[in-house]
């Protein structure tokens, strides 16, 4: 796989069940260390996270942290106390630690592959971005939530690389607005670059952001949302 990514000169990648070809299993350590090198990844043909995960880690080059693809997992939902448990089936990228991942073969229920191998670890605790990119037709929109990842309990049964995180400024705020934005099912996470970095490229790029930080509500963020819709539609115009 890095040699045909060097051979193109690509800088990002996807995967899925219908291309493994003649792989005897999904390569999930593969792209684990891809892009710990810094190649973008998304999972099931997803080229928009995959760009974004490359971008992150351009943005975050020679800083402490890393980037990488990222989904929420589940909820752990006792009131007051939600977090999100963030994962994917083998790929998330080790730079999100500084521990020594465990290296593990575990068997895999789809695909009909054999068991795979996979690092298995926990991102380490401390301030992250997790931002998708969505398809509005017209435009793509970045959506970006400022979060905290925080230290997992044990977890004998998902032995996967994985982040646990409580989302800003809560977890109903934070859903009620990733659903109001089409905020998609993929992400990247980036604990090298905060949300201003994002902020500078979108600017950059003219591509749309919205942000659920701690200053966030509800009403002001769906307000925003209608207000960007009126203002990209009017500046294509010009």
């Amino acid at each position: 796989m890095r040699s045909f990514l060097e051979a193109g000169k690509f800088g990002a990648f996807t995967t899925n069940f219908e291309d493994l070809g003649g792989l005897r299993q999904l390569p999930g350590l593969a792209v684990q260390r891809l892009m710990a090198d810094g190649y973008g990844f998304g999972a099931e043909g997803d080229w928009k996270t995959a760009i974004l995960v490359r971008v992150a880690h351009v943005m975050g080059a020679g800083l402490p942290g890393g980037a990488s693809l990222m989904e929420d997992y589940t909820y752990h939902l006792t009131p007051g106390e939600e977090k999100i448990l963030g994962a994917h089936m083998l790929e998330v990228s080790p730079s999100l630690t500084t521990a020594k991942p465990s290296l593990e073969i575990h068997p895999l229920g789809i695909g009909g592959k054999e068991d795979p191998v996979r690092l298995v670890f926990t991102a380490d605790s401390g301030p992250a971005v997790v931002v998708a990119m969505s398809d509005m037709r017209d435009r793509f929109r970045l959506v970006a939530n400022v979060v905290e990842n925080v230290d997992a309990p044990d977890l004998p049964k998902l032995p996967v690389g994985r982040a646990v995180w409580r989302p800003a400024p809560d977890f109903a705020t934070s859903a009620t607005c990733w659903l109001s934005a089409g905020g998609a099912h993929h992400t990247v996470m980036t604990t090298a670059v905060g949300v201003d970095v994002f902020r500078d490229f979108a600017e950059m790029t003219g591509t749309e952001l919205v942000v659920i930080d701690e200053s966030t509500t509800v009403h002001a963020f769906q307000r925003e949302l209608r207000w960007n819709q009126a203002y990209f539609r009017l500046a294509a115009g010009l």
